[in-house]
């Protein structure tokens, strides 16, 4: 059954993703009168599909991508319509390739400006490097990191955000890291050794950045439900105590079986007083609550879609930082590479969250798509704007036999890229 809901739930994910690529295509090519032949969700043989004037909708049987098949595409193919795709002027041939990826870009973007909307937890941008939490037992803690440290090196290299920070970790698993803190106006010099996360060749501290101990989400039909808590409260004070930490709040909650309790909450502008009695034995009442420390976040409209647009090209600049520390050596390729079995599992996992953590992925997926195809391998979107550009260049264009090399290239490297990640997919198994 698990097998199963990971492939439905990567099925669902990828499927409106290719949709979106595809449909890029066919709405730019239509705009230029450009005939189009083919729109296909998948590869190989057509399973389903229905005809609208001269193109052809399917459902094909491989659900690994999709594609739009144009007229007169190939030079063989070539007559001489002017609304074949290679009689058109290479300017709207380049916006035919481009409009594919630009949609997975709008798609992302679409997506996390309605979960800032609606509220979702994630990591916020630009945090201080400033130390928040640290696990009990973690490596955090036996290096001596304390609540509300700055962090001023790591490895000899300045840190102006927690991001980079949490990057120095990721990228040394098992690895001494020489840092500088900043505790008390003392500047004090501390070896932190992350510790080695086997399956994925990655580093963990156990150390979060600066932030408040917030409720992400609600088990339906338990107390903190009917005391009126809601996804983004701030939580600020039990029976008068004030709470810094989950492990503070969740201790309290576990000591007090059946008796009521007083939480001050901070809801927007507000603070609140709900009582709520927790469930459970003595040492594990419950109130029903998913804590988040300090990541939640909720905006007006307007902010929400510039929130989204930062955080987006967050990432882009950061799966280029990564992709650099892999040429480097820096981080092992297996780390933050993942094929379709482990997007399968990830989809599942985010699915249990809740459908906001599947949307989640999906904008990850869908901005990781377009960087994959806007890179300028033949075959691939980027690869084809690539050799149009030449052309336009040397102002003819290059011979087909050229053109088909070109092409047999890219289908190797791309062949060899997904061998790879499979590998590391079986890996992590």
């Amino acid at each position: 059954m698990e097998i199963l809901n990971r492939i439905l739930y990567i099925v669902f994910a990828l499927g409106i993703i290719i949709f979106i690529h595809e449909a890029g295509h066919l709405l730019m090519a239509r705009a230029f009168n450009i005939r189009v032949l083919a729109f296909s969700l998948g590869f190989g043989k057509r399973l389903w599909g229905f005809r609208r004037g001269e193109t052809d909708y399917r459902v094909s049987l491989l659900p690994l991508g999709g594609y739009v098949k144009l007229g007169g595409e190939l030079p063989g193919e070539q007559s001489d319509d002017p609304r074949d795709f290679l009689n058109r002027p290479r300017w709207q041939r380049v916006l035919v390739y481009l409009a594919g990826p630009l949609m997975n870009i709008v798609l992302s973007i679409a997506i996390i400006t309605v979960l800032f909307t609606v509220g979702i937890s994630v990591p916020p941008r630009q945090q201080q490097p400033l130390v928040g939490y640290v696990l009990p037992g973690s490596p955090g803690e036996s290096a001596g990191l304390a609540v509300g440290d700055r962090i001023l090196k790591v490895a000899g290299e300045p840190i102006s955000e927690f991001q980079q920070f949490i990057m120095k970790t990721l990228a040394s698993p098992g690895k001494p890291l020489a840092v500088e803190v900043e505790r008390g106006g003392e500047h004090r010099e501390l070896t932190l050794t992350p510790l080695k996360i086997e399956r994925y060749d990655l580093g963990e501290a156990g150390v979060l950045g600066p932030g408040k101990v917030m409720v992400d989400a609600l088990v339906k039909g338990q107390p903190a439900e009917a005391a009126g808590f809601e996804p983004g409260d701030h939580i600020l004070a039990v029976e008068g105590q004030s709470i810094t930490t989950q492990d503070q709040f969740i201790s309290f909650i576990q000591d007090h079986p059946g008796e009521p309790v007083a939480v001050e909450v901070g809801r927007g502008s507000e603070r609140k007083t709900l009582t709520v009695t927790p469930a459970g034995p003595k040492g594990g009442a419950k109130i029903g609550v998913q804590l988040d420390f300090g990541t939640f976040q909720r905006y007006p409209f307007g902010q929400a879609f510039v929130e989204s647009l930062h955080y987006n090209a967050d990432f882009v600049r950061q799966t280029f930082v990564v992709l650099g520390k892999i040429f480097k050596r820096e981080m092992a390729a297996k780390s933050a590479l993942s094929g379709p079995i482990e997007m399968a599992k990830m989809a599942s996992q985010q699915a249990k969250r809740g459908f906001r953590y599947l949307f989640h992925l999906m904008a990850f997926i869908s901005i990781s798509i377009a960087i994959l195809n806007l890179l300028p391998i033949p075959i691939l979107d980027g690869g084809q704007i690539a050799i149009l550009l030449v052309e336009s260049g040397i102002r003819r264009d290059l011979s087909a036999v050229l053109k088909e090399r070109l092409a047999q290239a890219g289908g190797m490297v791309l062949l060899a890229i997904m061998a790879l990640v499979l590998f590391f997919d079986l890996q992590k198994l």
